[in-house]
């Protein structure tokens, strides 16, 4: 099997490690083929987002390293574009300067009159938040998260849905909801309707694994089973912020895959090239 991977931060956002120390240790990884996706909320960004400023250092790097590494890896450029409603979009038209690969579409904050949190904040600060901007009604948070996911994946054009249910990732401390709740079995039952229609790739992404936030990949065996029963094409992903994670729990991923009933991963060859590829047991 091609081993692949586009989910990938580096210096130039939060993650550790340039383009191609990156590049060197997906090679002795064994990858064939890997994707850089810097944060990006452009035309704006955070302390972790890539500054628009630096948009043509970052491909700049990235396309160099593909170009030195050519004969060992594939290597694509990419980014981890932000969904906030009227401010930016993950869309190949917003990006267009930069002609990326591929682009993933995530959503991390909610905004409200009273101010904006983050899903994945840590467990402390987003129980804060939600009692600040939601009155204590997680409920309330978590439906208005799964909203703005189906809000991005009917106006966006993107690659892959990023992290498809994030909200997950302190649920464990908070208790904020059960997945058993029937309210939140039909919040993730129309997201996946709504995955299908935009044909995104959603990605099984290890992150909360690697980071030790949460022991189960993103997104759950539900939702995960609801995107296999729809056709939903997936890929592994390790949402890698240093270089050691590039595979972290990636036997965890597959395994999630095939307990779901995947018989086969997608990978992205370049922005009009989506392939298909047996999982080999």
């Amino acid at each position: 099997m091609l081993k692949t991977n586009y989910h990938t931060h580096t210096s130039f956002c939060d993650g550790k490690g340039k383009p191609e120390e990156i590049i060197a240790e997906a090679i002795n990884k064994g990858f064939d083929i890997l994707g850089f996706s810097s944060h990006s909320m452009y035309p704006f960004a955070s302390s972790w987002h890539i500054a628009p400023r630096e948009f043509e250092n970052y491909t700049k790097a990235v396309r160099a390293g593909a170009k030195k590494y050519q004969d060992k890896i594939k290597v694509l450029c990419g980014f981890e574009a932000d969904y906030v409603p009227g401010l930016t979009c993950p869309d190949f038209d917003l990006y267009y300067r930069t002609q990326p690969d591929f682009l993933i579409g995530s959503v991390h904050y909610i905004f409200t009159e009273k101010g904006r949190l983050a899903v994945d904040y840590n467990a402390e600060s987003l129980q804060k938040k939600i009692q600040e901007l939601f009155n204590g009604n997680a409920k309330e948070m978590t439906i208005r998260y799964f909203e703005l996911q189906r809000e991005m994946l009917s106006k966006g054009n993107f690659t892959i849905i990023g992290h498809a249910d994030l909200v997950r990732k302190n649920n464990g401390k908070l208790n904020m909801f059960s997945e058993n709740d029937s309210w939140y079995r039909e919040e993730i039952k129309l997201t996946a309707d709504a995955i299908k229609k935009a044909g995104v790739i959603a990605e099984i992404n290890t992150g909360a694994i690697s980071r030790g936030t949460m022991n189960d990949v993103y997104p759950s065996h539900e939702f995960l089973s609801l995107l296999q029963e729809r056709g939903v094409p997936v890929t592994l992903s390790s949402d890698s912020h240093q270089p050691a994670n590039l595979d972290a729990a990636f036997d965890r991923a597959l395994e999630a895959a095939v307990k779901a009933g995947y018989r086969e991963l997608a990978y992205i060859e370049s922005k009009d090239s989506i392939k298909f590829q047996r999982i080999e047991n």
